[in-house]
């Protein structure tokens, strides 16, 4: 994993109101070997989708608890939980829906500002 990048983006579809284990399988190997985790002190977006209305909203509450214990920085606002994914994408998975897309590029542009006020390694910058 590339320990030098500034933040992380975290993307996943929810299921039956369920945390998705194989990302917290990706976020665990990621944080190994003990003491030198590539997670420690980045900023991080968390989103997600689901084909129903709240899937991905459940797993990503459970989500938010794990960047405690990695010592990652999630950003907050605004919460991407897209639901009734289907009518959002196309057959090829391109996101057609304008209003969803704005929505991510604001999560994704606050990731940015996130990420250059805390810094490489969660070393804080004067603002």
């Amino acid at each position: 994993m590339d320990t030098q990048g500034e933040c992380y983006s975290v993307c996943y579809a929810g299921i039956q109101l369920v945390r998705v284990r194989c990302i917290e399988n990706a976020i665990d190997w990621a944080s190994r070997p003990h003491g030198d985790s590539a997670w420690n002190g980045k900023p991080a977006a968390i989103m997600g989708a689901t084909t129903g209305a709240i899937g991905t909203a459940r797993a990503q509450l459970h989500l938010r608890q794990i960047p405690v214990y990695l010592n990652v920085f999630p950003i907050n606002q605004p919460e991407v939980m897209i639901s009734h994914a289907m009518d959002r994408f196309d057959q090829e998975g391109n996101l057609t829906d304008v209003p969803t897309r704005e929505h991510i590029i604001g999560l994704l542009q606050n990731l940015v500002d996130w990420a250059g006020r805390i810094g490489p390694n969660g070393n804080m910058q004067n603002t």
